[in-house]
């Protein structure tokens, strides 16, 4: 459960297809580590692909924001994994 003496919590948001590798990737990376997050999908829907596009000046995806700051993808996620940087935003 989350610390009593705090009420924030970080809210990881992910624009994602169903078919994309690197969507999976990102879940898994995310699901490994127990962080929760909201998995908007684009498939079909192309007034939020749209909105990922204008909001992240890219048209890939995932598209992935931690507390509003913009991260990128899956190889940025992944990299920040790494480097151990991903704990100090998931905080």
């Amino acid at each position: 459960m989350s610390n009593s003496s705090s009420e924030l919590t970080t809210k990881v948001l992910m624009y994602t297809t169903a078919y994309c590798p690197y969507c999976v990737a990102a879940r898994n990376l995310l699901d490994a580590r127990s962080v929760e997050y909201t998995d908007l999908a684009v498939d079909g829907n192309p007034e939020l692909r749209a909105e990922m596009s204008r909001l992240s000046n890219a048209r890939t995806v995932p598209q992935i924001w931690i507390n509003d700051a913009h991260v990128g993808g899956y190889t940025e996620l992944a990299a920040l994994e790494r480097s151990g940087k991903l704990d100090l935003l998931l905080v």
